[in-house]
């Protein structure tokens, strides 16, 4: 049989969530033990990425030319004065291929690692594989047979 353990709550109790000055006692002290040294590798990787992505952009913006006259603020359209709206509207379909070319791709591109790695996988990688192949076969037989890749 189980014995009842009584807790008495009392207002020295260890840790009160409204005494501000314990809590951020407690803060302080985590974060003096906290080591940040195992995550300066991912800062680095980000102050990176963004200076890849940025610092060309400021570079030629301070070094490059700007000489702006008529003929380069004017919209050019194929050689052609601009005419017409240029917001016009696309069709449905250029959209819906467009969508259709991105879900294969993608997918078609992950069957790449699969298959260098099907040794390794044996059977159960393989009719794994296999699996995700029929579904992609299934739905490219569906789009053709409902018409979603006829342009017209």
């Amino acid at each position: 049989m189980a014995k009842a353990v009584r807790v008495r709550v009392s207002p020295t109790a260890p840790f009160n969530m409204f005494d501000v000055d314990q809590y951020v006692k407690q803060s302080i002290e985590y974060t003096e033990n906290m080591n940040i040294e195992q995550y300066l590798p991912v800062l680095l990787f980000i102050l990176v990425g963004i200076s890849v992505g940025v610092m060309p952009q400021v570079i030629g913006y301070i070094l490059g030319p700007n000489r702006p006259d008529p003929a380069k603020n004017s919209p050019y359209e194929c050689g052609f004065e601009a005419f017409g709206d240029a917001r016009m509207k696309f069709d449905v379909r250029y959209y819906l291929i467009a969508i259709l070319f991105i879900l294969f791709d993608l997918e078609t591109a992950l069957l790449f690692p699969w298959a260098v790695t099907l040794k390794d996988l044996g059977l159960y990688g393989f009719l794994v594989g296999l699996e995700i192949v029929t579904i992609l076969t299934i739905g490219f037989v569906y789009m053709w047979i409902k018409g979603a890749l006829d342009w017209e």
